[in-house]
């Protein structure tokens, strides 16, 4: 068997279920990945088993591409869909050549605050846990890097707009903050309304092994 998987995650499950359902089916204990998926996000997983979790610690640091819908209109508590909606704004139609202009600004290197609900730990205790005992808490300011970014949809959903992107960035970088921020610089409230990772180095999304949604059982 190989030390080394390529798995595509289903939407509507955590990076570790991923980990607990292999395990299942392989009768392997000594497993890992390079890299979470938010539970609303699907894609490209890379899974370490026996030796090969040895290996995870040099994926880690390669740069991701994710294709990504950012929902202009809606601003929520978590950074996408699954959070209480803090703000809204009917968004009856955009500025293309705007959002073109803003993105292409966007690419380098760009100083954004984490989302609330990271795993980023503050005073020895993750982020989200915080969140989720409603500490009141700054998140912190990071440094993250768009490798490249590109437009390549547009289209008006019931009272908002969602923009499709493709979008390449070094590791550590927060898609649901670069679609915040997005937000902020067109003066709409912003959020992440769907997220697929496509590729992790030279790792494809193409060579990726789909999971039966029957093993989410």
């Amino acid at each position: 068997m190989e030390d080394i998987l390529l798995i595509d995650k289903p939407k509507g499950i955590t990076s570790f279920d991923v980990i607990r359902i292999l395990r299942r089916k392989l009768g392997i204990r000594k497993m890992g990945h390079a890299g979470t998926l938010d539970p609303l996000a699907s894609g490209l997983m890379i899974i370490g088993i026996n030796k090969g979790t040895k290996k995870l610690n040099e994926y880690l640091k390669l740069p991701k591409v994710y294709e990504a819908e950012v929902l202009l209109g809606q601003k929520t508590k978590t950074g996408d869909l699954e959070g209480e909606v803090l703000e809204r704004k009917i968004v009856d139609a955009i500025d293309i050549k705007k959002v073109k202009t803003i993105i292409k600004d966007m690419k380098g290197k760009i100083t954004l605050p984490v989302p609330l609900y990271s795993a980023i730990k503050i005073k020895g205790t993750p982020l989200y846990k915080h969140a989720r005992k409603g500490t009141d808490i700054k998140p912190p300011e990071k440094e993250m890097e768009i490798l490249n970014i590109k437009l390549t949809n547009s289209f008006k959903h019931e009272d908002f707009y969602i923009l499709a992107l493709t979008i390449e960035v070094s590791s550590g970088t927060y898609i649901r903050s670069i679609a915040e921020e997005l937000g902020k610089k067109l003066g709409i409230p912003a959020t992440l309304a769907n997220l697929r990772r496509t590729k992790i180095g030279k790792f494809k999304i193409e060579n990726a092994t789909k999971l039966d949604t029957s093993d989410r059982i």
